[in-house]
């Protein structure tokens, strides 16, 4: 299971961190990524970070904004979102791969958490 965690309202140029909490058979092997999909549009890919944490892929639209780590220890996966504007409102929703490769498209995870709001204010 996957639980998320983190968001809320802001205003444009502040900043949020989303957490992502993995229980069961969600582990630290596995390839965690974070998604967001807003009113009207698909799912889209966010960012994505290996099992050790050494390997990390971003959206365009939100990379040198936004910073995924991992805690393996605590299982638990983050999402860091500076700079924040209004088209970065959406619903975020963290995922677990079962393999050992990182993947960018929504189709590729095995599991989901139930999301989280983000609400940017201009």
């Amino acid at each position: 299971q996957l639980q998320a965690c983190g968001g809320g309202l802001v205003q444009a140029g502040g900043s949020l961190r989303l957490s992502c909490a993995a229980s069961g058979r969600t582990g630290s092997s596995y390839v965690m990524g974070w998604f967001r999909q807003a009113p009207g549009k698909e799912r889209e890919f966010v960012a994505t970070i290996n099992w050790s944490g050494g390997s990390t892929s971003y959206a365009a639209s939100v990379k040198g904004r936004f910073t995924i780590s991992r805690d393996n220890g605590k299982n638990t996966v983050y999402l860091q979102m500076n700079s924040l504007k209004p088209e970065d409102t959406a619903v975020y929703y963290c995922a677990a791969r079962r393999t050992l490769v990182v993947a960018f498209t929504a189709g590729a995870y095995d599991y989901w958490g139930q999301g989280t709001q983000v609400t940017v204010s201009s």
